[in-house]
């Protein structure tokens, strides 16, 4: 079967490529009179952690995305309006993904850090629910799908999307009440995936 895919993974990696890129605007050079004194420059840069860490975090789960994103269409091989569509919708989340690390970056010092770990933890629960859209879509016809694709293969991917979707969802309630914690949740299931991605590397 000819793979019908190429197209819609070449644009779904400039969108990702983009969204990881705009990230770094983020990161800001202190505003210093001048640079005689490298301990202030030091200082003002220590201050700044906040946005560092977001952007670290906010990179490994774009970079996720896109692993995910190009192992899940390893096993699509035809396209249709649905797919492209539910596509667009991750490609649109990951676009987004900038603005909460902004909050975060903004407000993780302050008496909002709650509201903004929210809207984090929040995006991340509709990513989730992209990706579990995609699948669905594409695993309901196997004539989309690659023909040596086993129906085992198939439940052993959606199942991987599956019990991401609990867990986002205890991130995001969480968030509320927790917002530190939430965030770590969030880390640790971004560690697990990078770390067990095999599981979806099916042959």
């Amino acid at each position: 079967m000819e793979k019908e895919t190429a197209r819609i993974e070449a644009f779904s990696d400039g969108v990702f490529a983009i969204a990881i890129t705009l990230l770094v605007l983020e990161l800001h050079v202190p505003e210093l009179s001048d640079g005689r004194d490298p301990k202030l420059l030091m200082q003002e840069l220590s201050k700044q952690w906040p946005g560092y860490f977001a952007f670290i975090i906010s990179f490994f789960s774009i970079f996720i995305m896109w692993a995910n994103h190009h192992k899940v269409f390893k096993q699509i091989y035809r396209r249709n309006t649905a797919i492209m569509f539910a596509n667009g919708i991750i490609l649109f989340l990951a676009s987004l993904v900038s603005y909460p690390s902004a909050l975060l970056a903004r407000f993780l010092l302050t008496p909002s850090a709650q509201a903004a770990i929210s809207v984090y933890t929040g995006m991340f629960v509709l990513v989730n629910l992209a990706y579990n859209l995609l699948w669905y879509l594409a695993s309901r016809d196997r004539s989309l799908l690659r023909p040596e694709l086993t129906d085992a293969a198939i439940v052993k991917l959606q199942q991987n999307y599956l019990y991401g979707l609990p867990t986002y969802l205890l991130a995001f309630g969480l968030s509320f009440f927790y917002p530190l914690t939430a965030l770590g949740i969030c880390v640790l299931l971004w560690c697990f995936w990078a770390v067990s991605s095999k599981k979806i590397e099916l042959q």
